[in-house]
């Protein structure tokens, strides 16, 4: 009975969690044309407002998920939430768009403490045959969390102005404190005998951020340097991680298991090709269309309540059928919806907006329960940690190239000049091109997600 309350516990908490920090990015992508009215930013610096969370949790998603085998799941989610919170004040009292960009950093490694532990945490407490059903549940609260924060955000901003946004995250963050201080029993680890591997963590950070930053600086040539840079430090964390005793990353996950390498890196393609989808919608919206924020939210809203509706289905059928195909058939429509969305035109229909909306919305239910099964279904018990923090991982940086894609679209395309409705035809150029570019990468995701073998 005690085990049984516990799992229910466990579930409440790390599905509230999975909620938060996707409510908040969805969110966001409302307020933005306010914060870049409020602090006269350009296209570029406006994007590093998303970026900015994104790059700084990537960065610290992979080492996080390690310190928390080594020291306690438990403990990093616990401290996740605390510093989640903290950030969402700063961001609310933030007097300018610096200040702003480096509370969305801290936000991003609270995130991080959170996403490399829930999933963890839930295959550590649920057994094999409950995986696909709570897995399920957890991908759609994440998606419940996108579904209501376009909605919420444009309530919030259009009533009270952007930074209400921020303030709405910290009650929910102290009922989850307080929760898993009083009611979350017992703590996992996996690997608390083993050292962790500071000088890989350092190296796989740096190389991030310099992919990053040198994917804003395009078309530049110090742009395109400063990626070489951060391609080689990634070849380098890998040829050292390969040979360190208790690596950050353990590379044999991969050699061992084609399931685990090419289920990873289809979540890779995937997030890359469709995180911006809601940036750049919130965009054009707002600024071609003429909506305010509570309107555009309210569009918005179709896609991601599409996901939550059909993400437990889709992982139900992945404890029956082979996650291959489940998943291969939600990248598939994926790629019809973006190829839809390269046709997006000043007199584009409501109708067609939302229509495609809930096409994309249907591939990603199908896709990532899926692909989650699969993934956490592949390796040891002991492995969990990594394997969880390896999917966040893949999961973030897929959103920072997006991003960095749709930041390497407006420097190529607008340069330093501001999203505004009198270049509108300028910005709906760079919104068709990135569409394309999505649609190419999830079509080569498709085949990636085909060729990663039987896991049934």
């Amino acid at each position: 009975m005690e085990e049984t309350a516990n799992r229910r516990v466990t579930l409440l908490v790390t599905t509230m969690a999975s909620f938060l920090v996707p409510y908040m990015g969805s969110s966001i992508n409302i307020a933005l044309p306010s914060i870049g009215r409020e602090f006269s930013m350009d296209a570029i610096s406006l994007s590093w407002v998303a970026a900015s969370f994104i790059l700084s949790a990537a960065m610290s998603l992979l080492p996080l998920g390690r310190i928390a085998d080594l020291y306690g799941r438990r403990r990093i989610f616990a401290w996740g939430i605390l510093t989640y919170v903290v950030s969402s004040l700063l961001s609310g009292v933030s007097p300018s768009a610096g200040a702003l960009i480096f509370s969305r950093v801290l936000q991003g490694v609270g995130g991080a403490m959170i996403f490399s532990t829930a999933l963890a945490i839930l295959t550590s407490v649920f057994p094999a045959g409950e995986r696909g059903r709570v897995l399920g549940i957890n991908v759609a609260s994440v998606y419940l969390g996108l579904s209501l924060g376009p909605f919420l955000g444009g309530f919030l901003t259009q009533h009270f102005g952007w930074r209400g946004i921020f303030f709405a995250n910290v009650p929910l963050g102290l009922i989850m404190i307080a929760l898993v201080s009083l009611k979350l029993k017992g703590e996992w680890t996996g690997a608390r005998e083993e050292r962790f591997d500071l000088a890989g963590s350092i190296i796989y950070s740096l190389a991030l951020a310099a992919i990053m930053y040198g994917l804003s600086l395009l078309p530049g040539s110090s742009g395109a340097w400063i990626i070489l840079v951060g391609v080689l430090g990634l070849l380098a964390f890998l040829k050292w991680e390969g040979k360190v005793e208790n690596p950050v990353l353990d590379i044999n996950l991969f050699k061992r298991s084609t399931v685990f390498t090419f289920s990873n890196l289809a979540a890779l393609i995937n997030y890359s090709a469709t995180f911006a989808v809601g940036f750049l919608l919130s965009l054009y919206l707002q600024y071609v269309k003429g909506l305010g924020p509570q309107h555009a939210g309210l569009i918005l809203v179709f896609q991601p309540l599409v996901q939550a509706i059909f993400s437990p289905l889709a992982g139900r059928l992945s404890d029956r059928i082979e996650p291959r195909i489940v998943a291969s058939l939600g990248m598939a429509l994926t790629v019809v919806g973006l190829i839809l969305f390269t046709l997006l035109t000043a007199d584009t229909s409501m109708g067609f907006i939302i229509a495609t909306q809930i096409l994309l919305g249907l591939g990603f239910a199908f896709f990532s329960s899926p692909n989650t099964n699969a993934i956490m279904s592949s390796v040891d018990k002991r492995l969990f940690g990594v394997a969880s923090a390896v999917l966040g991982t893949m999961r973030l940086t897929g959103q920072m190239l997006s991003m960095g894609i749709v930041m390497m679209v407006f420097a190529g395309k607008m340069g330093k000049e501001p999203i505004a409705s009198g270049n509108s035809l300028l910005f709906l150029g760079s919104a068709r091109e990135a569409f394309l570019i999505f649609a190419c990468l999830c079509l080569a995701g498709t085949f990636a997600s085909l060729a990663r073998g039987r896991l049934h």
